[in-house]
């Protein structure tokens, strides 16, 4: 598919590729296809010119737009691998991962850089640290220069070879300690399929704006011949940027969704929520709002997407978990000796950096097959042991999930004698009553049996990383106190 859109962006095209929303929420071009054409190809030859071959690594810091998508474009027609540089991971292990890479050259925008020298206190406060990019590895900036940042690496003319072939096209960091990062390396061919996937199960129309900003959003709307609309940051300005432009798909986190339902987003067409868990109700929610279509996806790093799911089944299926829905086409799934739930197919990475291929991708997640459907137990490392019982969270908080409930997990607590509590942390929905909340869960929480938790905390649930999903670790704190 990167293929394809690569060879479809004629530099005289002036059709929109990317939107984004001003103030008011009116619809900005921020760069037509030929636009976005030209900066790849002026990419790839400055890259070429570099002395950068197929195979080498290049670090990637850009910020969603048209430059990272013409950078990234420019080195995989080329041949290079890419390693996605997060900024919120921290510098001590961002400096680990950056050592595991070995990238020649690292590609970041102004912003990055400053994130990482005179903007490092002002970037602190907003949880963005990184290390000096440019004593680790050979730095370019990407975009406008700013005073102590690196030379510009312009576009430039001329020739660049087109690689032909498979072989490593992306580096994907995923959870690991400082001292020993994960990488998920995915080929051109699995990530080709990944994007494939993402094609058939959105089916982006050409012309029609589909509003998101993952790579995997951008790459096959842009493919289809449709723009892509980068969501605005804020949900006020994102709820006039919906209604002004009425995409024909979004997708968004489920923070985000919940952020965009308390800010009146009218929803309209299709919406898909993925990269934490999407309960029931908030597709129902979204629904409500105005979607023709509410899906939940169920991806990882290592396999994007796995299974799919609309509002409508999710919200009828009363058995326990949580039903994350079909696989998709082309990928298998079985469970292991313990109940984890394996997968493999196309679009699943082909392993981890430095280690032996993949056959089957471990999830880390307790769950059962049954056909083709998809039903998740919990993480395997969220198991709470309490008396003789293991007791798996992602049973249960489903049905916690009632209305005027946001969010609600179950952790584990120390007991003091070996032993643990269990304790669900529920939050409340904007405007939900404590009393009402209380009396809508006591039906759910009967039919728990023995896995009912000691005690119900109503609060808000800490949240962590880029996808905002529940940090289990700091609700465990939270419970742990007096």
């Amino acid at each position: 598919m990167l293929d394809e859109l690569i060879a479809g962006l004629d530099p005289d095209d002036d059709r929109p590729a990317l939107l984004t929303a001003g103030r008011t929420g009116r619809t900005v071009v921020r760069a037509t296809r030929g636009e976005l054409g030209r900066l790849a190809t002026g990419y790839a030859a400055a890259l070429h010119a570099r002395g950068l071959v197929a195979g080498e690594t290049v670090g990637l810091a850009v910020r969603p737009g048209p430059r990272s998508v013409a950078v990234l474009l420019a080195a995989y027609s080329l041949g290079l691998r890419i390693a996605v540089l997060d900024p919120t991971a921290g510098p001590d292990v961002l400096l680990a991962r950056l050592e595991l890479a070995a990238p020649r050259l690292v590609l970041a925008d102004a912003a990055a850089q400053a994130v990482a020298g005179w903007a490092a206190p002002l970037a602190r406060r907003a949880q963005l640290a990184l290390p000096d990019l440019t004593a680790l590895a050979p730095t370019v900036t990407i975009g406008r220069r700013l005073p102590g940042t690196a030379p510009a690496l312009p576009p430039a003319t001329g020739p660049a070879p087109v690689f032909a072939g498979d072989g490593d096209a992306v580096i994907v960091f995923t959870s690991g300690t400082t001292s020993r990062p994960r990488a998920v390396v995915h080929t051109r061919s699995s990530l080709a399929a990944g994007m494939r996937a993402v094609a058939d199960l959105v089916r982006p129309a050409p012309a029609e704006a589909v509003l998101g900003g993952t790579f995997f959003v951008l790459i096959p709307t842009l493919a289809s011949g449709a723009p892509v609309a980068l969501p605005a940051r804020r949900p006020g300005p994102l709820a006039r940027q919906v209604a002004r432009l009425a995409p024909q798909a979004i997708y968004l986190t489920p923070p985000q969704l919940r952020a965009a339902l308390a800010a009146g987003v009218p929803f309209t067409g299709r919406v898909y929520s993925g990269s934490a868990p999407v309960s029931a109700a908030l597709l129902a929610a979204v629904r409500r709002a105005g979607a023709r279509e509410a899906w939940g996806v169920y991806a990882l790093t290592e396999v994007f997407p796995a299974a799919a799911v609309e509002s409508s089944a999710k919200s009828a299926f009363a058995g326990p978990g949580d039903l994350v829905g079909e696989l998709l086409p082309g990928l298998s799934a079985r469970t292991d000796e313990n109940g984890q739930l394996l997968l493999a197919g196309p679009n699943a990475a082909d392993r981890y950096l430095g280690e032996e291929r993949l056959e089957w991708v471990a999830t880390g997640d307790i769950g059962r097959v049954e056909g083709r459907t998809v039903v998740l137990g919990g993480r395997c490392k969220d198991m709470i042991l309490r008396g003789a019982e293991n007791i798996y969270p992602g049973l249960y908080e489903p049905a916690l999930h009632v209305p005027g409930v946001e969010l609600a997990v179950i952790v584990g607590v120390p007991a003091g004698d070996g032993d643990e509590r269990v304790v669900a942390i529920v939050q409340p929905a904007l405007g939900a009553s404590a009393e009402a909340v209380r009396a809508a869960l006591r039906e759910p929480l009967d039919r728990m049996g023995t896995a009912r938790p000691d005690e119900v905390l109503l609060g808000e649930v800490p949240l962590a990383g880029r996808s905002r999903k529940p940090d289990r670790a700091a609700a465990a704190r939270l419970a742990a106190r007096p």
